[in-house]
């Protein structure tokens, strides 16, 4: 038998995806630890991560793992919000997003951050009534918007004031997650408009329209490896706070990249050679620039590609326990307060190892206390709603039965009107 062409399609991302046998999973977990290895350099020795340098100061290790979160998240809310009514979708997505936040925050910030605070000062004496503490904390951040400060009573500034730490948040990870929001109340509109079902084409219109204000800054900018666009502008929304018009920009355009995959699954082929490709053109980015512009939909594909053609052990990682969120959540705080307590002696790979321990110990307990139980309640109904169906639902049940009924007998006489006559002997 000939082996296959290459240049041949195995077949369309609707023939070959399957949402029970494939491996975001893995490609989650991947992203996620990815996000905590960048970290490590900023955090315990005050640089960037090796592709910050080695991609002309296009990106890092942790924002092409962000990138990959939005083009998942993309192709995955986008076939929820297609699946669901507006209520159902939005109570599944606030389910799968907050209570694990929220958890993160209460330890973060009423357990990690106190012992912290007593092992540098001795005592907890003023820990709790500083205006910059863990209430004003808790309160500015529970909902993403970030407002209430970046530290907790001064813990993270003393640790920079004694050398050992070099950024300034508790947790500077959750920057994305409003961003994250953004996109899942966007999609929710698309939805509950009609969009994704009827008029499906606007999602890749609108991808390309944040790709031409890409390509607009990419020629712009100074170089062919730098930042392109202002990354100093910005908008409040509520309930969000301030966010960025370049992060909004490009995260939307990754994110609708992924929700285009999912619209036209159909059409989009899952080629080995278009992927060889994409890995090229991506890694030709990182090397001589164009990331934004070309590596971003590289890096997309090549990450639906992975997630359908890995072999089938892959695709069983993530499955049952998904860990990604909570090691998302919980490794920069674990990294700061390692770099607090010294653990930078022990050089980067030993301070990788510890932090990767202590978070995905964090990690596992978030997903087994607080994210796989209320997940749990996705089909749960409020009692007013319960009861308004039930109503609307009786009457009809009532009719149907009425109909029924009534029929019987009709369909008894025309059965009788073309039932042949009996002849007697």
């Amino acid at each position: 038998m000939r082996p296959r062409s290459l240049l041949r399609s195995r077949g369309t991302l609707a023939e070959l995806f399957s949402g029970r046998a494939n491996s975001f999973g893995l490609l989650r977990l991947l992203l996620a630890s990815s996000v905590v290895v960048s970290h490590v350099y900023p955090l315990a020795w005050g640089h960037l991560d090796p592709l910050w340098e080695k991609s002309g100061q296009q990106t890092d290790i942790g924002k092409m793992a962000v990138i990959g979160f939005f083009v998942l998240s993309g192709f995955m809310i986008t076939g929820s919000g297609r699946r669901s009514t507006i209520g159902r979708y939005s109570w599944h997505r606030a389910l799968r997003i907050l209570p694990g936040l929220w958890g993160s925050l209460v330890i973060s910030t009423l357990v990690i951050m106190p012992l912290l605070y007593r092992w540098q000062h001795h005592t907890l004496n003023g820990f709790w009534n500083d205006p910059n503490g863990p209430k004003t904390y808790l309160l500015g951040t529970w909902n993403t918007s970030l407002t209430g400060g970046w530290d907790v009573s001064g813990v993270i500034h003393e640790g920079i004031r004694r050398g050992t730490n070099f950024d300034g948040s508790v947790n500077g990870a959750l920057w994305s997650l409003k961003y994250e929001i953004l996109c899942y109340i966007v999609v929710g509109l698309l939805a509950a408009g009609g969009v994704l079902l009827r008029a499906r084409r606007f999602v890749p219109l609108a991808a390309v329209a944040l790709w031409v204000l890409i390509l607009n800054d990419w020629i712009e900018a100074p170089g062919w490896r730098g930042i392109p666009g202002d990354m100093g502008s910005g908008i409040n929304l509520p309930g969000l706070g301030s966010l960025s018009i370049h992060f909004i920009v490009h995260l939307g355009f990754v994110f609708l990249i992924g929700a285009t995959f999912q619209l036209y699954r159909e059409r989009i082929p899952i080629n080995d050679a278009l992927a060889l490709a994409s890995a090229v053109a991506f890694l030709a980015t990182l090397r001589w620039g164009g990331v934004f512009v070309i590596g971003y939909p590289a890096f997309a594909y090549l990450l639906l590609w992975l997630a359908i053609r890995l072999p089938g052990p892959f695709q069983r990682i993530g499955r049952k326990r998904d860990y990604s969120y909570g090691i998302y959540i919980y490794g920069f705080t674990v990294e700061q307060a390692l770099a607090m307590l010294g653990y930078a002696k022990y050089g980067k790979l030993g301070f990788l190892a510890c932090a990767l321990a202590g978070t995905v110990v964090l990690a596992a307990l978030s997903w087994h206390l607080i994210e796989s139980p209320v997940m749990k309640l996705k089909d749960w109904t409020p009692g007013p709603i319960r009861r308004l169906k039930a109503r609307k639902a009786a009457p009809a049940a009532a009719q149907d039965t009425a109909q029924d009924t009534a029929g019987a007998p009709t369909e008894r006489r025309e059965a009788e009107a073309v039932r042949p006559p009996t002849v007697s002997a």
